[in-house]
């Protein structure tokens, strides 16, 4: 593969209304950026005095090269940050956790609710017999009993493994045993478009390959309730009622491990990620506040499941820190109609929206018209997270739903990373295509294979330079996997990415390196491909794989659902090549386009095109566990 390639450039630009920057917690990023070059361990030691801690740290890090300790010999309990410290200092009746049922059910819990709530249930968890550094598996639906059991476990030191609830028996299982869970938390059953998902049916099948599970939780929501193995199951509602009211916050050692997530995108097996307890928590608290100008009023909602990084970070421990209201919102977005999310915000007056690009792909598809029903004038921040927001995406989520006054917060991040990395902060200027710059506490750049950062419009290797206090800490039980990240690129940690950096500094990130097509020599991203199909006027969604050709080394084959209304056809297909060609150039054509009804994604939301490839060349698509149909 080539060390370098041109990448043609996004041009367009979106100035925000002056009174956002004015009224950002950050309002000079220039400024704040070069405040934490100047003094990267005074920075991070100014942000981690705003939260409370039960002892001081002596040094805001120690890097050895490639293992962080971050505010070493520091004291402290996320879950005392995420709840104590706003029950007795003024946001004791403030609402903490909006959730919406699929079936229209709704519950507020207020910050004293949930504090109390959770308390009662790390008492619970306690009387199993879990204790700090104890692994706890959660399998549960998007409910709110899954964010107390999630911060339950953190009041204990006991480690978390969250389990998406999508997920099947041997996923489940594989994870349960990777961890050592010794409790696992579940539901009887979810809930999606309509439908029952049987979780303790599946439970079950997982829990005959998973001997060191000692006891089962189990949220029952059927109505009459399902009998419980006495021998082994335990009824949610029976341990949390019967457990002590007060639960004091262990104290732990900054470097503790908080929890366990396994990655489970579009590439290879799952990764167990360690995540620690200070560094995390001064991460998360600070980018949720900063990067998504969080105030008091504001009402969030994170369209992810705890189940993913994204949940953890952006609806559970960063939110929570600062003390904002979170919706929770169990169903899809286009269920029982395409207006259904919209109908939320306007109801619950949310102010700030974070989703995924294919959500905003998929509302494109159905057309403006469903959000136009709707009163979205409470929105004052837009943000986007998991894969590129290409383009014509942007523009329509600025247009069709923030009507041209929201700032779009594009984030580029990781399971890995823990936190945002590079965003175009609250008040900057606004590059469609472009994630933005690294945000003040991290330094991000675009390489070669030596490390040595690229000219402006050339791609490279996205990487990170300097460690930050939510990095990763290892992978569970494999070391020698963790130490991959570091030693790819000398002197670096290595995304896996591919981006590339124009003159001002703005980092577009073009897709997976294992996603890069060579074509006739040509260096193709399948990104930019795929970005250049959705901006045809009749394409919702694309995917794009290489496939050998003899000739050529590879050719392009496009994968294409199409908005409501559109054809499809010999005539669509030459109208999209010549699209293509246009945009891009002919070295970058689609050899071959097929029309689907849908593409296979992870459930949140990534493309899995090697699932597609897998069909394609009549091979075997390895781990599918977290394909969505």
């Amino acid at each position: 593969m080539a060390e370098t390639f041109a990448v043609k450039l996004e041009e367009r630009c979106y100035y925000p209304d002056p009174r956002c920057k004015a009224a950002a917690w950050t309002p000079d990023y220039t400024r704040a950026y070069s405040e934490f070059l100047h003094d990267p361990d005074g920075f991070w030691d100014q942000v981690a005095r705003e939260l409370d801690w039960f002892e001081p740290w002596d040094r805001v890090k120690e890097w050895n090269y490639p293992y962080a300790k971050w505010f070493v010999n520091g004291r402290l309990n996320i879950a005392y940050n995420c709840l104590d410290r706003h029950v007795t200092g003024g946001r004791r009746d403030k609402p903490a956790i909006i959730w919406h049922a699929e079936s229209g059910e709704q519950q507020v819990l207020t910050y004293e609710a949930l504090h109390h709530e959770v308390m009662r249930f790390a008492n619970g968890l306690s009387s199993l017999g879990v204790g700090k550094g104890e692994r706890v598996c959660i399998y549960m639906p998007l409910v709110p009993e899954q964010i107390v059991a999630m911060l339950a476990c953190a009041r204990l030191g006991a480690v978390h493994s969250v389990v998406f609830g999508g997920f099947g028996a041997d996923a489940l299982a594989m994870r349960i045993n990777d961890a050592d869970a010794k409790v696992l938390v579940t539901a009887d059953v979810g809930y999606r478009r309509g439908k029952t998902i049987p979780l303790r049916e599946i439970v079950n099948d997982a829990l005959t390959r998973t001997p060191c599970v000692e006891k089962t939780v189990v949220l029952r929501r059927e109505i009459p309730a399902a009998d419980l193995d006495p021998a082994r199951e335990v009824d949610y509602a029976e341990l949390v009622a019967r457990a002590a009211p007060d639960c004091p916050a262990v104290s732990m050692d900054s470097e503790d491990p908080l929890f366990i997530l396994y990655t489970s995108g579009s590439t290879g097996a799952p990764k167990g990620i360690v995540h620690t307890c200070g560094g995390y928590m001064v991460g998360t608290y600070y980018t949720a506040r900063h990067d998504f100008d969080i105030k008091e009023t504001d009402v969030l909602w994170c369209t992810a499941d705890p189940g993913w990084i994204t949940g953890h970070s952006y609806i559970v421990y960063g939110p929570l820190a600062v003390g904002t209201t979170v919706v929770i919102a169990e169903g899809t977005p286009d269920y029982p109609d395409p207006g259904a999310y919209w109908q939320l915000v306007q109801d619950l007056g949310v102010t700030i929206f974070y989703t995924a690009p294919t959500a905003i792909r998929m509302f494109m598809r159905y057309g403006a018209e469903w959000p136009a029903k709707y009163d979205l004038s409470s929105l004052r921040v837009l943000g986007s997270v998991g894969e590129p927001l290409n383009p014509e995406a942007f523009e329509w989520y600025y247009h069709a739903i923030g009507g041209g006054r929201c700032p779009i917060v594009d984030t580029w991040w990781q399971t890995e990373t823990g936190m945002h990395m590079i965003t175009t902060m609250i008040g900057e200027p606004m590059r469609p295509g472009f994630a933005g710059k690294p945000i003040p506490g991290a330094v991000v750049d675009v390489v070669d294979r030596r490390g040595n950062p690229v000219p402006p419009g050339t791609g490279g290797f996205l990487v990170i330079k300097e460690p930050w206090p939510s990095m990763l800490r290892t992978v569970h039980g494999n070391d020698e996997r963790y130490r991959t990240y570091w030693n790819t690129i000398p002197g670096c940690y290595t995304a896996g990415d591919l981006a590339v950096k124009d003159e001002e500094g703005y980092i577009m990130v073009l897709g997976r390196a294992d996603d890069l097509i060579v074509v006739a020599g040509h260096n193709i991203g399948t990104a930019e491909v795929e970005s250049a199909l959705v901006s045809h006027e009749a394409v919702a969604e694309a995917a794009v794989i290489g496939k050998p050709d003899a000739l050529k080394g590879n050719v392009i084959k496009a994968f294409v659902t199409l908005r409501v209304g559109a054809t499809p056809g010999d005539g669509l297909v030459d109208e999209l090549t010549r699209h293509v060609k246009k945009s891009l150039g002919p070295v970058a054509v689609p050899a071959e386009i097929e029309f689907m009804d849908r593409l296979p994604k992870t459930r949140s939301g990534k493309i899995m095109r090697r699932v597609l490839k897998a069909r394609e060349l009549g091979m075997d698509p390895g781990d599918i566990s977290t394909l969505e149909e």
